[in-house]
C-alpha cells in the first residue's frame, strides 16, 4: 500500500481517520521478524510468500536471501533492516540483549529510531563489526565493503581497532584503511529511497495504532515495541512514552499517551487578569507539514518544534507488559494485553 507524497494535513486526516483500526502490541522476546517481502525472498532457501497474517521469525543462524526482491526485517524495538535486491544476511543471534547479524552479500539499510535499554544490535560486514548503540540511519554494502552513516554515530571495530564514524562519513570495511571519508548524503539509490518510503508509511500507521492502543487500554512495555496495524497492512513502532523521530528524514512515531495528549485533548482555556484570551488546545495540521528534506514526513513536527532524535520525556504512554510472541512467527490482527495509561 503506497502512501506517498502526502501533505502534512492529508497525512494527519488519513492517520487520525482510522483510529478504530485494530492493532496488536507485540513485544517479542526475539529479534528477526520478516515484516514484508516484495518479489523473490528466501528464508533458508524456502520462498517466503507475501502475507498480511503470517510473519516468519528468523531462527539463529537463519539466512535471508533476495533475488529480484527486497524485504523488511524487524530487529530490536525501534530498529529495522531493509535488505536490497540480490542480497543476503545471516542472523547470528536473535536475543534482544545481543542481536548480531552478518551481511553476506549485497546491501542493507538499518534505521534505528530508539535503542531500548538492555538491547544491542551489531552488524558484521566483511572485516568490520558495527555496534549500533545510538539512534541513526546507516547504509551497508559488501561490494565495495563499507558503511555510510547518514545520521547518528557508528561504533566500528576493524581489525582490533575501534573507530567512531560520525554522520556524513563513510568507512571501508575491507580492512584496507581505517580513515573515514566524507560522502554526499543526497546521493541515494533505489534501496535508500525504498527504505525512506517504508519509514514514512510506518510513521503514518503509527498514529491510529497509538490512539487505538490508548483507547482500549492496550499495553506498551518500557522500551517500546512493534505492532501490526491491519488497516494499513503493515507493522509500525509504538514508543513507550513521548515521540521518537527518524534522525535523518524527520518522520515521527508517537506513544499512545502522547498522541492522545497532542491531538485529542480538548483545548484548555487560560484567563489573564484583564480578560479572556484563550490559548492551548490541540496541534493544528499546519504544524505538521513535510520535513525540511521535502519528503512526506508524516507527523514530522508538532507546533513548529524541530524533530528530535530522542524521546521527549515521559509525556505518557501505556504502561504494562506486552505479550510475548511465539517462536514460529507473528500473526496480525487482534489485541494485546491490558495496561494502564501514563500522562
Amino acid at each position: 500500500m503506497k502512501l506517498l507524497c502526502l501533505s502534512g494535513s492529508a497525512a494527519l486526516a488519513l492517520a487520525l481517520g482510522v483510529v478504530t483500526a485494530s492493532a496488536q502490541p507485540v513485544i517479542s522476546a526475539k529479534a528477526g521478524t520478516i515484516a514484508l517481502v516484495e518479489g523473490k525472498v528466501y528464508l533458508n532457501d524456502q520462498l517466503v510468500e507475501p502475507s498480511l497474517t503470517k510473519f516468519p521469525d528468523i531462527k539463529e543462524n537463519g539466512v535471508v536471501r533476495t533475488e529480484e526482491g527486497r524485504t523488511e526485517v524487524l530487529l530490536t524495538p525501534g530498529v529495522s533492516l531493509h535488505l536490497g535486491e540480490n542480497s543476503s544476511f545471516r542472523l547470528i543471534t536473535n536475543r534482544l540483549i545481543d542481536t548480531r547479524l552478518e551481511l553476506l552479500t549485497g546491501s542493507a539499510v538499518v534505521d534505528a529510531l530508539e535503542i531500548a535499554k538492555d538491547t544491542n544490535v551489531t552488524l558484521v560486514c566483511k572485516q568490520g563489526a558495527v555496534a549500533i548503540s545510538k539512534a541513526g540511519h546507516f547504509r551497508f554494502d559488501t561490494d565495495p565493503a563499507r558503511i555510510k552513516v547518514f545520521a547518528g554515530v557508528a561504533d566500528v571495530t576493524l581489525k582490533g581497532e575501534h573507530i567512531e564514524v560520525p554522520a556524513a562519513k563513510m568507512l571501508s570495511l575491507a580492512g584496507d584503511t581505517a580513515t573515514a571519508e566524507k560522502f554526499d548524503r543526497d546521493d541515494t539509490d533505489s534501496l535508500d529511497n525504498w527504505a525512506r518510503r517504508r519509514g514514512e508509511e510506518m510513521a503514518v500507521a503509527n498514529v491510529s495504532a497509538a490512539k487505538h492502543t490508548y483507547d482500549t487500554y492496550g499495553s506498551v512495555s518500557p522500551g517500546g515495541g512493534w505492532t501490526f496495524n491491519p488497516y494499513f497492512g503493515l507493522w509500525t513502532y509504538l514508543p513507550y512514552s513521548g515521540r521518537y523521530c527518524d534522525p535523518f528524514y524527520g518522520y515521527c512515531y508517537w506513544s499512545p499517551g502522547y498522541v492522545n495528549q497532542l491531538f485529542f485533548y480538548p483545548p484548555s482555556a487560560f484567563y489573564g487578569n484583564g480578560g479572556g484570551g484563550a490559548r492551548g488546545g490541540t496541534t493544528s495540521s499546519a504544524g505538521l507539514a513535510g520535513t525540511s528534506r521535502g519528503n512526506a514526513g508524516a507527523m514530522s513536527a508538532a507546533s513548529g518544534a524541530a524533530a528530535p532524535s530522542a524521546g521527549m520525556g515521559a509525556h505518557g504512554g501505556a504502561v504494562g507488559g506486552g505479550g510475548a510472541s511465539a517462536g514460529g512467527g507473528h500473526g496480525g490482527g487482534g489485541m494485546g494485553g491490558v495496561g494502564g495509561h501514563g500522562h
